[in-house]
């Protein structure tokens, strides 16, 4: 009987987990972050610092998956730069103020509100009533809901693995940070950037305020009522050829806002563009000819009198000394103009446009150069006050422009309507409450924004954009704005230091703002809506003694939250640029823009714009700008509340957004019955490894790592898919890491260090070092999708493939030697940015000699010496003779594969090392020298019993008196396409029965490398 001869073999051994144990989970946790934050702090160079200032997401809800990306993406980031030897700082913040977390604490309020009345009275209570609190009732349920929320996104951010200074985190409520920002405020003062205008906004009557631009997304699907409108054109109308005055002048109008038109205060026409005059029963039309087929089709569909054209060509600009009425601006009104604009379209509507300075950017503009007045008959919660029809106030007052108002405009026009239709088009939301909002004209504050935009386009050409994109589309917003609307009718925020008096003044100085930021400091921006409107603490004696008779009250607008955040840059040292802001692609009009803007505002030290190249480079905020995309579902929807597919960080941890684990049979007579019935997942003790259990199913949950590995792994410059099939490879890589890291713990010998290297071994350094070059600089240039997909490769292809299959028999048949050390240290070095709990854990299960001798892999450096590199001799250019013949090697070993599988196929043979094998090579080919250099080691690389090499003039098989019993063929190329053929054939040697290879002399004898190991034991 054969002997056994496993107990001389150094088969692997390590307490490595296939899973991740779950009670230790918060101790990894604890080690790769807080920990690794102190510990960077105090043994990096300060002098070589990293900044990531944080773009602070709103204090106001759960967090998703993109909240992961995000703060991973920061994190990982901060890992690389640690490992390139820097000390790095990142310092969390938080958006507190604003409507978002205004509205969402009135909600709170009123479901208190709703509760408390439910139990003494039978009638509910609507979000409305809690209209009735104060601004300052108001600022403490929002102050108490933002503070709540920021301890639970903190503690979620944290289970993601992010290390920060947690205890340093900032936000827009502290009070020294809203002093920061009413002093750059103040300098934007001093600089005359900020003034007050009456003038059209974006206004949200769900929100009751202004906004930004920033704070508007577009809804393609949005419906509106178009109507043609005529109005009759009073005075010199027989100027217009083919009108002979026996019949009624008027201009068609149309429009998609019928509720703007009882603002109407001119009409447009294009001065170079043709009109026609139409008869249309008993009126004759003025119609842009261009736009004469649509009128009709709309106006005077088939079966109904057509349109009869009296003359063409009549030119715009004879049309502008022509006067019309409006009668929705009453009886006693004057005669309005026709007027030119630049912005009249020949492609739609009637060619002749409708002009409301109130409620259109456009209109506005052209009216203030003609001098005309500038009504907006319209509330703040979007209702049409008294004067929207002077005639007939209560007609219209207090119906919404967005609802019943619109109708309500027609119905009084009512022959004047030529005639209706709905017309979809591209409409701004407020991207809070996602109602549609309006046009409406109010007295606001703005900062200036054309005087500034040059330098803070110039400050942009020294940024690196990641991606390149970025460049453009920060440039086209700054490019495009000449004003920022600053100003908010909210009570949840830092107010506007402005001061009203009761004889219509308005005081905004460098002066007054100074004196309020010494009460602000003193008593906190709460005092500005809690003290009594009368207390003069807050008016500078200087103005007061100047203007005696008049009494000051303090504002009620607030800042605008990207202002707010905006001003987080102040934060930094010295106003030092940071060196990387990183959020949503979103915030190139958000953000990153007011932070740029208010940066280069408070240093340009050129009010006019102009500024120098080399001053300009240190005005933006960021060195560099990393974007990222939206997240999408499976299906490619963008996630939200609303479609219901949102992802937490939570369920890509615990891993219930894949199918539960397959229970396993238990071994045993009746056993697996009794484990089929079973209907909750036994218990995990102590050592269980991690797993959620829900019900009674358990999953795979991997922990922070699958989350990480998910962001890293994912190309975030476009829009990121989050999906059950990208789930599963994230996971399937993770598990993959584990198993490999295992068989490096479990095969490592310290004794490796000094045994020879073989050829593997060399190659498996230099593959490992090309690596780790591709890795580090993919992570450098932010593309760590990049450096995980050439870590995965080698892993693949070069380490698991390739030099542990070759390396198995040396590992536990020969002496333990090869190079596992510096493969597990290069790995868990490259893993460290991506998976750092993985890292600590290996290195946890790692042997104590390792430990002793060697730096945490958490804590080295990338470019650090790996060890045992350092035999890696030779020259350059022996070095670079080995790199050409890896593609030779490669090539073989593939051929060899693929022969030995159809060998398999046919049951010829079963494992690899039942063969031996010839490689038939040209003999004028260059990789003949390459492989025959390499000829002793090719069987070990190969995983085969025998190897040899023959040229194309000799026979790979013997002569007739010794075919083989069975041989399979492979061609391959090397070197510049040559073909070659790879002939794996039956061994020639008995099987040793200690390492299996067949090259013993006689059966069940070991072979001579065998026999001298056993010995030596």
């Amino acid at each position: 009987m054969s002997k056994s001869w496993a107990s001389t073999l150094r088969l692997p051994k390590s307490s490595f987990p296939p899973r991740p144990l779950a009670e230790l989970r918060p101790l990894y946790l604890q080690r790769t972050t807080d920990e690794l934050y102190k510990w960077q702090q105090t043994h990096r160079p300060d002098a070589d610092a990293f900044v990531v200032h944080d773009g602070p997401p709103y204090a106001n809800g759960k967090l998703h998956v993109g909240h992961a990306l995000n703060k991973i993406l920061k994190d990982m980031s901060l890992r690389v730069k640690m490992q390139q030897g820097k000390r790095v700082h990142y310092r969390p913040g938080w958006d507190c103020h604003g409507l978002p977390i205004e509205l969402k604490a009135l909600e709170a309020a009123a479901r208190t509100s709703s509760s408390s009345s439910s139990s003494s009275s039978s009638s509910s209570v609507s979000p409305s009533s809690t209209t009735s609190l104060s601004p300052v009732g108001i600022r403490k349920i929002a102050r108490d809901l933002a503070t709540r929320t920021i301890v639970d996104q903190m503690s979620e951010f944290r289970s993601f693995g992010v290390m920060a200074d947690w205890d340093r985190r900032w936000t827009t409520m502290d009070a020294d940070y809203e002093v920061r920002q009413l002093r750059l405020f103040q300098q934007l003062v001093h600089k005359g950037l900020i003034y007050r205008k009456y003038k059209p906004v974006y206004w949200s009557p769900s929100s009751h305020t202004a906004l930004a631009e920033a704070e508007l997304e577009y809804n393609d699907q949005h419906l509106s009522t178009a109507a043609y409108v005529k109005f009759p054109i009073v005075g010199k109308t027989h100027q217009i050829p083919g009108h002979d005055g026996s019949r009624r002048l008027v201009a068609v109008i149309w429009t998609t806002t019928p509720w703007t038109l009882p603002a109407n205060e001119a009409i447009a026409v294009h001065r170079d563009f043709d009109y026609a005059l139409v008869r249309l029963g008993s009126e004759d039309l003025l119609v842009a000819e261009s736009c004469l087929e649509a009128f009709t089709a709309q106006c005077c569909p088939e079966g109904t009198p057509q349109p009869t054209v009296l003359a063409r060509s009549v030119r715009g600009a004879d049309l502008l000394n022509l006067t019309y009425t409006n009668p929705l601006r009453g009886k006693t009104a004057m005669p309005q103009p026709i007027i030119h604009a630049d912005f009249v379209t020949a492609g739609s509507g009637s060619g002749l446009v409708h002009i409301a300075p109130g409620h259109g950017f456009d209109d506005y503009i052209v009216c203030m150069g003609l001098g005309l007045p500038v009504p907006a008959p319209v509330d703040g919660l979007g209702r049409f006050t008294a004067e929207a029809y002077p005639d007939d106030p209560l007609r219209l007052q207090g119906l919404s422009v967005q609802g019943e108002g619109g109708p309500a405009v027609l119905a009084i026009l009512g022959d004047a309507v030529v005639a209706t239709h709905a017309y979809r088009h591209k409409y701004p939301y407020d991207w809070r409450t996602k109602k549609p909002i309006i046009v409406r004209a109010t007295a606001q504050w703005f900062a200036d924004v054309d005087v500034i935009k040059a330098p803070a386009v110039a400050s942009l050409q020294s940024v690196r954009f990641v991606p390149d994109a970025g460049r453009s589309r920060l440039e086209s917003f700054v490019k495009g704005r000449s004003e920022w609307c600053i100003s908010r009718q909210r009570a949840w925020g830092v107010p506007i230091p402005a001061l009203y008096g009761d004889d219509g003044s308005v005081v905004l100085t460098e002066e007054t703002v100074q004196h309020i930021l010494g009460v602000v400091q003193q008593r906190g921006t709460d005092a500005w809506w809690s003290d009594a409107a009368d207390e003069t603490a807050w008016i500078p004696a200087s103005l007061q003694q100047a203007h005696p008779g008049v009494a000051y009250r303090r504002g009620t607008d607030t800042m605008d939250v990207w202002f707010d955040s905006g001003s987080s840059w102040t934060q930094a040292a010295n106003g030092a640029q940071a060196d990387v802001y990183l959020e949503g692609s979103d915030q190139h009009r958000g953000w990153f823009q007011s932070s740029l803007l208010t940066r280069v505002a408070a240093l340009s030290n050129k009010a006019d714009g102009e500024s120098t190249v080399s001053a300009a480079a240190t005005l933006s905020p960021f060195k560099t700008l990393v974007t990222h995309g939206f997240m999408l579902d499976g299906e490619g929807k963008k996630m939200s509340k609303s479609l219901g597919n949102i992802v937490t960080g939570a369920q890509v941890m615990d891993g219930t957004l894949l199918p539960p684990l397959k229970e396993k049979k238990k071994r045993g007579r009746g056993k697996n019955k009794e484990a089929s019935s079973a209907s909750t997942p036994p218990q995990k003790n102590a050592g269980s490894v991690a797993g959620s259990v829900t019900g009674s199913v358990t999953y795979d949950a991997l922990g922070p790592d699958a989350l990480r590995l998910w962001v890293a792994s994912s190309d975030y410059t476009g829009d990121v898919v989050m999906s059950e099939m990208v789930l599963q490879a994230t996971h399937t890589a993770l598990i993959k890491y584990r198993v490999i890291l295992k068989m490096l713990l479990g095969s490592m010998q310290q004794s490796a260090r000094t045994s020879p290297l073989t050829t593997v071994d060399r190659i498996a350094l230099l593959q490992l070092q090309d690596t780790m070059a591709d890795v580090g600089a993919a992570y450098n240039r932010f593309e760590f999708y990049r450096g995980l997909a050439a870590l995965n490769r080698w892993l693949t292809n070069d380490l698991s493939a390739f030099y542990l299959e070759a390396s198995k028999d040396r590992l536990y048949c020969g002496d333990g030697g090869g190079v596992l050390e510096p493969l597990f240290v290069g790995l868990t070095r490259m893993l460290a940015p991506v998976v750092p709990m993985l890292v600590e854990e290996a290195w946890d299960h790692a042997p104590a000699w390792l430990k002793e001798s060697t730096t945490h892999p958490l804590q080295q450096l990338y470019s650090d010496p790996l060890p045992g590199t350092e035999q890696l001799s030779g020259s350059e250019s022996e070095h670079e003779r080995l790199r050409a013949a890896i593609p030779v090697i490669f090539a073989a070993h593939a051929a060899v594969k693929t022969a030995a599988e159809h060998a398999r196929n046919d049951k010829a043979m079963g494992s690899s090392l039942q063969c031996s094998v010839v490689l038939q090579v040209p003999e004028a080919s260059p990789a003949l020298a390459l492989l025959r250099e390499h000829a002793g080691e090719l069987a070990d690389m190969l995983v085969v019993s025998a190897l040899s090499i023959v040229t194309d003039k000799e026979s790979a098989v013997g002569d007739a008196s010794s075919t083989p019993a069975w041989q399979y063929t492979a061609p391959f190329e090397v070197a510049g396409g040559t073909p070659a053929t790879a002939f794996v054939l039956p061994p020639d040697m008995a099987k040793c029965p200690r390492c299996w290879r067949y090259v013993a002399e006689e059966e069940d004898h070991l072979c001579q490398r065998c026999d001298d190991v056993v010995g030596h034991e």
